[in-house]
């Protein structure tokens, strides 16, 4: 893999973290707030798409060295 595509991949790694953590703030926040279960569970959904998605791009990052 060449280190700009490297490079890249940890960028977009450290973009979903912060994604990720903002989603739990949300949702923590909504949670004190009252929001609506409904509203709260769709958030919830999307801040797993998003650990889904990051998962996928370390994973690209390390590959399985047992595979």
């Amino acid at each position: 893999m060449a280190d700009q595509e490297q490079a890249s991949l940890r960028l977009q790694a450290a973009r979903l973290r912060q994604e990720h953590t903002d989603f739990d703030a949300a949702i923590d926040a909504m949670e004190r707030m009252g929001c609506d279960r409904l509203q709260i569970q769709r958030m919830k959904k999307k801040k797993l798409a998003v650990k889904d998605r990051l998962q996928d791009v370390e994973d690209q990052i390390i590959p399985d060295i047992s595979a």
